[in-house]
């Protein structure tokens, strides 16, 4: 199906929206978490919960979300994700308590998961891979905008209204997103769809949702060694036992062959790493603001605003760094950059000017922005147009699942530090945050080993298409 003018006009607007609105609500939530901790009476690291289920949601539910565009049609599945999302948006805003809100955000992710894979799939489909770059990023930029007014509004919500607030302020952008998807967004879909892998479904659904609770649950101490233990082999074994089955099967939930395309390996794969070292953010961020520096919630949503700012700064100019230097030294360079200052939040406390802290944020959403920009475009760089939705699925789907782990892993690293001690002891809360940013950074630095083994060659169809055409006279 060639996509019209009109869509191509309008579909990058559409898929804008839903994204603006999942950051957003994100980064608001995050922000959020302290008050929603008071008012729920526990501690603020248990309400991890809420943020890791629902990327756990979106991790677990994305494989199928590939099988449904292409059985009902991505105009159909995308309207129905984003109602979805936000019937769980009102739900999340009128719970009572801790399990009510995280099943909440369970059902939110189901939609989230629906969304955004969907609607990249849409614009990998509609745009030529000359015109893919400039299309992602047109899609990014006015998206960076939820991360960029999310912290802010989160604070001032939670500062002058309540925490349930936030939650309602997805309604009326949902149905902007709703409009303009029933009026623009094309409808592919597939003749002959291919039947939905359900063992695939099991194993793989399993074996990630014990993973990511056991990561959970390790860090609040709740869960004794050998038990920990037998059900870690439980849940690398429902995920061998996928891999296993993925090899023979016909129509495999996650077609592994497609890691045989280097580029669509090193992406996903050397992506997986970096994105856990870049997950834990989001949340670590705010607790470090708001608990152990003691700032107010509206003021710690001003400091999340730099990075956002930043990241747009950088999408205006990505194409033309990645023509300049190639994927290859892009990606290694930009992440041992990140994996830097993610290391220099370990020295942010209560005496350091907010001046610093502000270049610091500011340096990493510049070199973020340029690292996604950089992974999620390289991935297709080699992909054929049949295996763009199974493509698309899989990389949403270890995208989400390694921001999940990115964010157990850095609440596991601070609990770990934290001990015993009380999360209101703000030196010993301040110290085990050091220690996770810490970590976080070093795994960052590892995975640029990863991008080395690209060649220079690698994604130039993507990154010199542009080039390519004003010399020819296109």
């Amino acid at each position: 199906m060639n996509a019209t003018s009109s869509a191509k006009r309008y579909l990058p607007w559409v898929v804008a929206t839903t994204l603006f609105m999942e950051q957003l609500d994100s980064t608001v939530v995050n922000t959020a978490i302290p008050a929603m901790a008071a008012s729920l009476q526990v501690t603020p690291l248990s309400l991890k919960a809420v943020v890791t289920s629902y990327i756990l949601s979106l991790a677990v539910s994305i494989p199928v979300s590939g099988w449904m565009a292409d059985r009902f049609g991505t105009r159909r599945v995308f309207m129905t994700a984003i109602a979805i999302f936000t019937i769980a948006s009102v739900l999340c805003g009128l719970s009572v308590n801790s399990p009510m809100l995280v099943a909440s955000r369970l059902l939110q992710g189901f939609g989230a998961a629906m969304m955004m894979p969907v609607g990249r799939l849409t614009i990998v489909r509609t745009f030529p891979k000359n015109e893919l770059l400039a299309a992602m990023n047109f899609v990014i930029i006015p998206a960076l905008i939820g991360p960029l007014l999310g912290p802010t509004i989160g604070g001032l919500i939670v500062h002058w209204m309540t925490w349930r607030d936030i939650f309602f302020i997805n309604v009326p952008v949902a149905l902007v997103a709703l409009f303009l998807a029933h009026r623009h967004m094309p409808d592919y879909r597939e003749e002959n769809t291919r039947p939905l892998d359900f063992i695939g479904l099991v194993l793989f659904g399993t074996g990630i949702a014990l993973l990511s609770w056991l990561l959970e649950v390790f860090g609040e101490h709740k869960l004794d060694v050998t038990s920990a233990a037998v059900l870690l082999f439980i849940a690398c074994a429902l995920l061998a036992a996928y891999v296993w089955h993925a090899q023979d099967a016909p129509h495999p939930l996650l077609r592994l062959a497609l890691f045989k395309i280097r580029t669509f390996r090193v992406s996903v794969l050397g992506g997986f790493v970096t994105r856990i070292g870049v997950g834990g953010l989001p949340f670590l961020l705010p607790l470090l603001y708001q608990l152990g520096l003691g700032l107010p919630a509206w003021q710690s949503g001003l400091l999340m605003m730099p990075s956002a700012a930043a990241a747009m700064g950088m999408k205006v100019i990505s194409a033309r760094v990645l023509a300049r230097f190639g994927y290859r030294q892009v990606l290694t360079v930009n992440t041992l950059l990140i994996g830097l200052t993610i290391s220099m939040f370990s020295f942010v406390q209560s005496g350091t000017p907010l001046y610093v802290i502000v270049a610091i944020s500011l340096c990493l959403g510049f070199f973020n922005s340029l690292q996604f920009s950089s992974m999620n475009t390289i991935a297709y760089a080699d992909v054929d147009g049949p295996n763009s939705s199974m493509a698309s699925t899989m990389a949403s789907s270890m995208q989400q699942l390694s921001m999940s782990f990115g964010l157990a892993a850095g609440s596991l690293v601070t609990g770990w530090f934290l001990g015993d001690l009380p999360q209101s002891n703000r030196a010993a809360l301040t110290s085990a945050l050091h220690h996770a940013f810490l970590t976080l950074a070093v795994l960052t630095v590892l995975s640029s080993f990863t991008f080395w083994t690209l060649r220079k060659t690698d994604g130039e169809s993507i990154s010199h298409a542009k080039r390519a055409d004003e010399e020819s006279g296109d």
